[in-house]
């Protein structure tokens, strides 16, 4: 059973509802985007620091 913040699904639900589609654009190569619409984890394509600045508000 996963622990609730650390399933991928859980994390990528917050990142998507606390950044729009063009934050999370802005911080992905074409190829990572594309990876992403076709169901990629964010926390598979971010790094630690977009994840974190996307989090806070930054």
């Amino acid at each position: 059973m996963p622990v609730p913040g650390y399933d991928p699904e859980d994390l990528d639900e917050e990142l998507e509802a606390t950044a729009s589609d063009g934050e999370l654009r802005a911080r992905m190569t074409d190829e990572e985007f594309r990876e992403y619409e076709n169901g990629a984890h964010l926390i598979e394509l971010l790094d630690e620091e977009d994840i974190d600045d996307l989090l806070h508000g930054e």
